[in-house]
């Protein structure tokens, strides 16, 4: 029997893109989903799009931010496996039964990371300024990892205490913990650039946020 799997998806004003996104997921080849959109504080019509494509809607009534958004849309997961992706990338099909087989190929596996594909969105054009990797990579993106639930049980929520950076101090929690990830040589979403990209309208707390998760980072490993 195939496993549930909760695809969650944190997203404000989010009406632009969410319909590709959720198409994307709904596209996936026969397999039982959760879809869990979190709408924190949205003023568009996010709500109602996801609603009318039959998720699972959790409203914050202001913003919260995208991490408690994540802890939220934790807090409502039904599923064995647990995915976060971006209201405005794009999944790959068939890609969810690829990784759902790897986790239940390897029971000693806590996570399976795929890669990402950098794609400009068609209606901007170009991004003056901005990385385009021509090539897909590894990162610690939404839409690129596959998670035991059960990890979450063990290591807790994300911390709100940063708006950003907060999957790398959980993949740091998780190795401090022996849980694993392995890597798997295919592209699972493309990941859309655009001008209001999060990590391009919060750099400056981005880069605060990564400076102190690699200094709690170094101390554990003086421990």
């Amino acid at each position: 029997m195939k496993k549930l799997v909760s695809v969650i998806i944190p997203v404000k004003n989010g009406s632009n893109y969410l319909r590709e996104a959720l198409e994307s997921l709904q596209g996936q080849e026969d397999f039982p989903l959760q879809i869990i959109v979190v709408d924190d504080g949205s003023t568009d019509d996010t709500p109602a799009i996801a609603s009318s494509y039959g998720c699972e809607v959790v409203s914050h009534p202001v913003c919260k931010g995208q991490v408690a958004a994540k802890n939220t849309g934790l807090a409502n997961a039904k599923g064995e496996y647990v995915m976060f992706m971006d209201h405005d990338d794009v999944m790959r099909p068939g890609v969810l039964k690829v990784l759902c087989e790897a986790l239940e190929a390897d029971p000693g596996i806590s996570a399976v990371q795929a890669m990402v594909k950098d794609f400009i969105s068609p209606e901007i054009g170009s991004l003056p300024g901005t990385v385009v990797r021509p090539e897909p990579y590894y990162g610690l993106f939404t839409g690129a990892i596959l998670i035991r639930r059960s990890v979450f049980e063990a290591i807790g929520p994300f911390s709100e205490s940063r708006n950003t950076g907060e999957i790398i101090e959980w993949a740091s929690k998780m190795g401090a913990k022996g849980f694993s990830i392995k890597k798997l040589a295919i592209v699972s979403t493309d990941r859309r650039l655009h001008n209001s990209n999060f990590g391009k309208t919060n750099k400056g707390t981005e880069f605060k946020d990564y400076a102190s998760i690699l200094r709690e980072r170094l101390k554990m490993m003086r421990k």
